[in-house]
């Protein structure tokens, strides 16, 4: 449950408009500009970090260019969009396959349409592993597959409904695989008329290049701390003194913002993680830093792999509250304990050994590799890091 009546937890559903984005004017105003001065290209790709706000910009985007196909105001119309179910609006995600498909069926996004608007109706802002959650995955990773494109060749080739633009938002077009890129990029190259892509990307560098030479890249920054601030407190009711923490804790994501706000949150598990490492680690206790790696080993491996996301910033904020300067430090109250008595074990003489070695594990992880032979070794470093 949340500690505040989020849109998540209650199940209010939203209009999908640019007022439930956060944040963000510049690049709002770019877009409308664009259509303004009818200079809208075929083919465009937010990008920029998890929890910024472009999926949302997409979509609200998406959903004003089909609004202008409804010239006559059409109560049918409009309710279609309010509830994201137009026919000239088309989603792609990454999917899994499930036990229950056959072994010749290519997962698609329609086979998860209904878990997608569902999750998409209490909110455009929502994280992989929620999407994972979704779908019912276990320990697997999300692609887009080649099934995906002949999909959107399909259904891109019939007409507007209203003789207006067809819009698709392709979400995390970088986990496509091979087949599929090279079909969706013959599509862009070839778009069919009135159709504009909306692309939003994380991770632009692991698309094909001539992909990302076809389309028109808007940079979508990080939120300043005062624009989450504010929102935290307008829209979900936080004290300012909490919300000050907060926000600079979301380094700039409204996503991470709203994840902190909640109770027994990912980062709260991942906190009593890092203590549990550290605390073994520091003790040589190689047994249980075995049983320790067997846990970490069970979880997905997007969550794997945010777990060390979450070590880097806390060795990160370990290693600056050293210099007693709290300006500099974002950590929640219970990191800021833990660090009082354990910072001064993160120094000048590991560091960068321990940047590196998590990284190294990020790397591994993504690589598919044996999860607990990783972990275990990862810890086995941290404690020879560590000095007494």
């Amino acid at each position: 449950m949340c500690a505040s009546n989020c849109d998540r937890c209650t199940g209010t559903e939203q209009t999908m408009t640019f007022s439930e984005v956060i944040g963000q004017e510049e690049v709002r105003e770019r877009l409308m500009q664009m259509v303004s001065e009818t200079r809208l290209p075929h083919a465009l790709m937010l990008c920029g970090p998890s929890g910024v706000g472009k999926k949302a910009l997409a979509i609200a985007f998406g959903c004003h260019l089909l609004s202008l196909n409804n010239a006559s105001g059409l109560e049918e119309e409009s309710a279609m969009l309010k509830k994201l179910e137009h026919p000239d609006l088309h989603f792609t995600y990454p999917t899994i396959k499930l036990p229950s498909m056959g072994s010749d069926h290519i997962p698609v996004s329609d086979d998860f349409a209904r878990d997608w608007h569902e999750l998409l109706m209490h909110g455009p802002y929502f994280s992989m592993d929620e999407w994972l959650t979704a779908m019912g995955a276990e320990n697997q990773q999300a692609i887009i597959t080649a099934g995906e494109s002949d999909e959107l060749v399909r259904k891109l080739s019939l007409k507007s409904s209203q003789g207006g633009y067809k819009v698709s938002i392709v979400w995390l077009p970088e986990r496509m695989n091979i087949a599929c890129a090279n079909k969706l990029l013959k599509l862009i190259e070839e778009p069919p008329q009135q159709t504009v892509f909306i692309m939003v990307c994380e991770e632009p560098d692991k698309l094909l290049e001539t992909i990302r030479s076809r389309v028109q890249r808007i940079d979508v920054k990080r939120l300043p701390v005062e624009t989450i601030e504010q929102a935290l407190t307008e829209r979900r009711g936080i004290d300012p003194q909490q919300a000050h923490r907060l926000a600079r804790l979301a380094n700039g994501s409204w996503m991470k913002a709203l994840q902190e706000l909640q109770v027994g949150t990912e980062n709260e598990q991942f906190l009593n993680l890092f203590i549990e490492l550290m605390r073994l680690a520091y003790q040589r206790k190689v047994r249980e830093l075995r049983k320790w790696s067997d846990t970490m080993a069970a979880f997905g491996r997007e969550k794997q792999k945010r777990f060390f996301d979450f070590f880097l910033r806390l060795v990160r904020e370990n290693f600056i509250f050293n210099f007693q300067q709290p300006d500099l430090c974002y950590m929640t109250q219970k990191e800021e304990d833990f660090a009082r008595n354990f910072a001064r074990f993160i120094n000048e003489d590991n560091v960068i050994q321990l940047y590196e070695l998590a990284n190294l594990c990020i790397r591994d992880i993504g690589q598919n590799a044996n999860a607990k032979i990783v972990f275990f070794d990862f810890a086995l470093k941290v404690a020879a890091s560590l000095k007494r």
